[in-house]
């Protein structure tokens, strides 16, 4: 068995290695095996840089804030409205801008629909107002004519809806992202 040393008179030296990664939050991420997880997440926590990050054992996670996505897929079969996400605006006053898009596919005809808004909320802490209205994009092949979105707000929410169409499965998928002030 042969064995391999390097001088650390000569030559380069070898580079060190991080023994520990520190979070944004200051929690600390330590390899274990010299194996460090790095995940990335979504996160609704407000942070106007839209990124940050926190670390746990041997996991560091970046986290993409202000940010909400639909974990899984919603499907339609008929008209009803239907709730495909709901953003909690919080106990504390403020504006929130908030932007997203939506995406529908019918694999059997085929057809696809898209749709892109944008908004204005307001939040006393317990009630949500829109102000004005939305702004929406809608690109939809002829089959999903009759579908559509909504934003809207219920409570201290704001409602992200969809509307499929009669007799075709409908697969929907959305993300919301906002900005806001206090």
């Amino acid at each position: 068995m042969s064995q391999i040393s390097k001088s650390l008179t000569s030559g380069p030296v070898p580079p060190n290695v991080p023994t520990t990664f520190v979070a944004d939050n200051g929690t600390t991420a330590i390899p274990a095996a010299n194996i460090l997880n790095l995940l990335t997440n979504d996160t609704v926590v407000n942070n106007d840089n839209g990124i940050s990050s926190t670390a746990a054992g041997n996991t560091f996670t970046v986290l993409l804030n202000n940010r909400q996505t639909q974990t899984t897929t919603l499907t339609t079969t008929d008209a009803t409205l239907t709730t495909s996400q709901t953003l909690a605006l919080g106990a504390t006053p403020g504006t929130f801008y908030i932007y997203g898009n939506i995406q529908a596919f019918n694999s059997t005809t085929p057809a696809s629909g898209t749709y892109s808004f944008t908004g204005g909320y307001r939040t006393d802490g317990a009630t949500a107002t829109e102000i004005g209205t939305e702004f929406r994009d809608q690109f939809e092949d002829l089959a999903l004519a009759a579908s559509d979105v909504f934003v809207s707000v219920s409570g201290n929410n704001v409602l992200i809806q969809v509307q499929g169409v009669v007799g075709l499965n409908i697969n929907w998928n959305s993300l919301i992202e906002y900005r806001r002030v206090i």
